[in-house]
């Protein structure tokens, strides 16, 4: 069983930057940057030091705000050589999520950029704090946060009340190698380190606490499972706020020493792109990405060749889609690993030695040093195999709690250090994980439960079906109904009554979607997750059914 590495981020920066000193760390193609691994352990120090000139502690809390951008990066190991615990803000976030993430999480200390299309993240910012206009950089006193003091901008133009991130640079002549080598050394591996806010399904977002001790080990075993070494070269285009970008991609490649190929933001023409350009070995992404990319590469010749593995995770994997992404991409290897954030994130995954039919077929078998189980989410008895029932999991990899909610975090972990997922999924006598839903996604039709997840993997072997989404509507005879979101093929055609024909006899009549509605998108987090409550009160009110939410029921 794989031994588990009791070190920090910052002392594993080191040791991967003697072992590898000239190999290529991090590359972005459309800013001709190119880091080798010692060039990047200096800049990350350099960026520590001046973390520390500004007076920011061990345990303190530092926000980042941006898109895949270098200084992402460069913060997630500077944080993790001077100790501080780096905060990240979804990309997506307007003010009122900002406000709520910066405040509940006491962050100090706020890197940015200035937005995204769809965002301006500085008007947000001064419209929180209007007390940035008249202040000098570091001295922030901002009535709705109280605990802010500085915000440091990443980019050109820096706005009244800021650093530049070039001022950070600038800073860590005040600071001694020494010092910073007494502060990485006074670090233990138990420390939180990286503090992610769940989506928030259930009321608030929560702020899970990582340790260096979760994410490094968690980054070992996603590196196993992919074969992964210092000749290796991953794509990322999953955005970094989330565990799939900054555990499952950056950490992953430096526990091994290979290098790192983000995309600022995701695109799948710059991700086929980036790859023939880069020869990347891996890629990872949601199922939406991969079926963007493959509908790409119809339309333009793109040379994937070099691809061999990566991960597809984030929300269910179609078989139908791994099985392209293999035979069209290349990439033979392709692995699914299953998790959430409160499990750092990895809690199965499949491995590069396992046959293909297993690896688009399930997520694996549970990783080394962790336990999983299913359990009867009534009586908590362990299922047998083969029987559906609640995912659970114990280990290193199990955070250290909700940051300031002991409640959630007693819901979440019991008494016996079983992180309950709240996912639906059975094993078979091998040991492989499946998932068939989220408990609060199961549709219960008529007294029969029906798992979105089965009848989407079905629908996808429909020849003119792009992707499905299943959710249940609420129906006054039956209590539930199956609603199934459909977007056809491109140039495709297709009617509600085809796609229930293509269903009789082949699955259950109970499980034949009552309902089809035909989309050419999906409501998605910034992550890729498919927000299927979104879907569901989207079809409520297409189909008319706002009544039907009104009815109450024991």
């Amino acid at each position: 069983m794989q031994k588990l590495d009791r070190i920090t981020v910052g002392a594993l920066l080191d040791r991967v930057a003697a072992e590898n000193p000239d190999n290529d760390a991090l590359v972005y193609t459309d800013r001709d940057l190119r880091y080798s691994y010692r060039e990047f352990n200096e800049l990350c120090r350099k960026v520590a030091k001046g973390l520390m000139a500004l007076g920011i502690q061990k345990g303190e809390h530092v926000a980042i705000w941006a898109t895949n951008v270098p200084e992402w990066v460069t913060m997630q190991f500077a944080t993790g050589k001077m100790g501080a615990v780096l905060v990240t803000v979804n990309t997506n976030y307007k003010s009122f999520e900002a406000e709520y993430l910066l405040k509940q999480s006491d962050t100090t200390t706020l890197v940015m950029i200035n937005g995204t299309k769809t965002s301006d993240y500085l008007k947000m910012i001064n419209d929180l704090c209007p007390e940035l206009n008249q202040c000098e950089p570091g001295n922030l006193k901002a009535e709705k946060l109280p605990l802010l003091k500085n915000v440091i901008f990443v980019g050109e133009n820096t706005p009244q009340g800021m650093f530049n991130w070039n001022d950070i640079l600038e800073l860590a002549s005040q600071v001694s190698d020494e010092e910073l080598d007494a502060r990485q050394a006074s670090l233990d591996p138990d420390d939180c380190i990286n503090m992610q806010y769940t989506s928030g399904t259930t009321g608030f977002p929560k702020g899970v606490m990582l340790t260096h001790f979760n994410i490094i080990n968690n980054a070992h075993s996603i590196a196993d499972c992919m074969s992964f070494s210092n000749r290796d070269r991953l794509c990322i285009p999953v955005p970094f706020f989330h565990c799939f970008g900054c555990v499952l991609g950056t950490m992953t490649c430096v526990v091994s020493g290979a290098t790192m190929v983000p995309l600022e933001v995701f695109h799948p023409v710059r991700v086929l792109e980036t790859i023939e350009k880069e020869r990347c070995t891996a890629v990872h992404g949601v199922p939406t990405m991969f079926i963007m990319e493959l509908e790409q590469m119809d339309k333009g010749n793109y040379d994937t060749s070099s691809l061999r593995t990566g991960i597809m995770a984030g929300s269910p994997c179609p078989i139908e889609v791994m099985k392209s992404v293999v035979k069209r991409m290349g990439a033979s290897e392709i692995t699914i690993t299953y998790g959430q954030t409160e499990a750092s994130p990895a809690i199965t995954m499949t491995s590069t030695a396992d046959p293909i039919e297993v690896r688009v077929a399930t997520v694996g078998r549970v990783i080394p040093n962790v336990e999983a189980r299913i359990i009867d989410p009534e009586t908590g008895e362990i299922c047998s195999p083969g029987v559906q029932g609640e995912i659970c999991a114990r280990g290193y990899n199990v955070m250290k709690g909700y940051y300031k909610m002991p409640e959630a975090t007693a819901q979440a972990i019991d008494k016996d250090g079983w992180l309950h997922t709240g996912d639906l999924g059975i094993i078979d006598e091998k040991g492989y994980f499946k998932i068939t839903g989220r408990l609060k996604d199961m549709i219960i039709r008529g007294g029969e439960n029906v798992y979105p997840r089965e009848i989407e993997e079905f629908l996808y072997t429909h020849p003119l079906v792009k992707d499905v989404q299943v959710v249940g509507v609420p129906s006054l005879k039956y209590g539930e109904e199956v609603l199934a979101f459909i977007q056809p093929r491109e140039g495709a055609s297709l009617t509600k009554e085809e796609i229930q024909e293509y269903c009789v006899d082949k699955i259950a009549k109970y499980k034949i979607p009552s309902y089809v509605l035909f989309v050419d998108n999906y409501p998605t987090t910034a992550s890729g997750k498919i927000q299927k409550f979104k879907l569901r009160e989207q079809g409520i009110n297409t189909l008319g059914l706002e009544s039907l939410t009104k009815i109450e029921t024991a």
